[in-house]
């Protein structure tokens, strides 16, 4: 998967967010806006070609200088539907907010 590719469906109004994240970023007070920036200025920081139904990425973009976002996304390569969206948390995620930080057992 491609940013070029998910900028360029964005572009397009090929993607789709469920009733569901809609719902769930409304509890987390992000709006669709923020996560069509992230993505129209973030990049790709894990690529999950494997999920099922649809492969997904994660993408971390920034809705202001020093707001982070993490967005889910599937992309068939015609049409892309946002999973979810999210505030890094800082306990999880080294300060790049790109890479996770190793659980300690």
């Amino acid at each position: 998967m491609k940013i070029e590719e998910l900028k360029e469906l964005y572009e397009k109004d090929f993607v789709f967010l469920t009733q569901h994240v809609i719902e769930r970023c409304k509890q987390r007070d992000i709006r669709p806006k923020h996560i069509r920036i992230a993505v129209m200025t973030g990049e790709i920081i894990e690529d999950y070609p494997d999920d099922f139904p649809t492969p997904s990425c994660l993408i971390l973009g920034y809705i202001t200088p020093d707001t982070s976002l993490h967005v889910v996304i599937a992309s068939n390569g015609e049409s892309a539907k946002i999973v979810t969206a999210y505030y890094p948390d800082k306990d999880k995620w080294e300060s790049d907010m790109k890479t996770r930080k190793e659980c300690l057992k």
